[in-house]
């Protein structure tokens, strides 16, 4: 997570709430006119596959669904998720709705859990590399491509995972934010393994699944196996959309709307190519 959320692995690479605002990040919110009606969702102008000022991520699409089942017109507050995105967005009244988050978030109320999904290991498919777990021997031997944020505690759990086991020389970082002044900037690592100038990576499935999509050429995707690295490292998350703490109405109405567009919801994950944990909790079930 950013600095400020409790499970700093996870958001960083889920939803892009990650940490290092600049002045110009500042200078990127674009606030609506404010109606009762309407559902004011917080989210990032350049985050793909999740948001972007289009509408074309899959958590905008998944917005549309729940705004529709609850009657209400969509309406958006756009700000890149760094460090103080829930303060300056949900916790400032400028929108209601927070659509990516852990399951077990604190910084807001969060709902029930939409999907689940694990980080992965990314390779070309003709290299038939077959990685699956973080003990793998090849590990040592292969260039790695990671996802970090350059904070030494604060990193996604591959970097965690493989500095414990002492797999350091051969790993190359790529920040994940990435160069927000292009589209897409959280495919660079994606696009390093079918470039080959990494032999795996590591990623956050969602992002994995989406640019592999994409790629010039097959790519396989594993999961981290197992999901979780000793007792405070997982590597798989359950995933939840959050409303402010005391806004209990919305959040009760958010839950039936999970509920009922459940198997609407698992169609986009899939059309964006979103990995599902094995062990998934089932979609809006508490």
């Amino acid at each position: 997570m950013s600095s400020g959320f409790k499970a700093i692995a996870i958001s960083i690479a889920l939803a892009g709430l990650k940490p290092c605002a600049t002045n110009a990040d500042a200078a990127l919110a674009v606030a609506q006119p404010f109606r009762a009606a309407a559902l004011r969702v917080c989210s990032d102008p350049n985050n793909m596959p999740f948001s972007n000022l289009r509408r074309e991520g899959f958590e905008n699409r998944i917005a549309g669904l729940i705004s529709r089942e609850l009657g209400r017109t969509l309406e958006y507050f756009w700000l890149p998720q760094r460090r103080g995105f829930i303060r300056n967005t949900l916790r400032a009244n400028r929108c209601d709705l927070v659509v990516g988050v852990p399951a077990q978030f604190e910084m807001a109320r969060p709902t029930r859990p939409y999907y689940r999904s694990s980080y992965v290991f990314v390779s070309r498919r003709d290299r038939e590399l077959n990685i699956e777990s973080l003990d793998d021997p090849l590990l040592h031997k292969l260039k790695i491509g990671i996802q970090i944020t350059g904070e030494d505690y604060g990193n996604p759990p591959a970097a965690q995972a493989l500095a414990s086991r002492r797999i350091v020389a051969n790993v190359r970082g790529f920040m994940v934010y990435g160069d927000y002044s292009k589209p897409d900037p959280q495919r660079a690592v994606v696009d390093a393994v079918a470039r080959g100038d990494v032999d795996v990576a590591i990623v956050w499935g969602p992002i994995a699944g989406y640019y592999a999509k994409q790629a010039r050429v097959p790519l396989s995707l594993r999961p981290v196996t197992p999901d979780r690295d000793g007792p405070l490292l997982p590597f798989a998350f359950d995933i939840a959309m959050a409303v402010r703490r005391d806004d209990g109405a919305l959040h009760d109405a958010i839950d039936r709307a999970i509920a009922r567009r459940a198997a609407d919801i698992r169609r986009v994950l899939d059309q964006y190519g979103v990995p599902l944990s094995v062990t998934s909790v089932r979609v809006g079930a508490r």
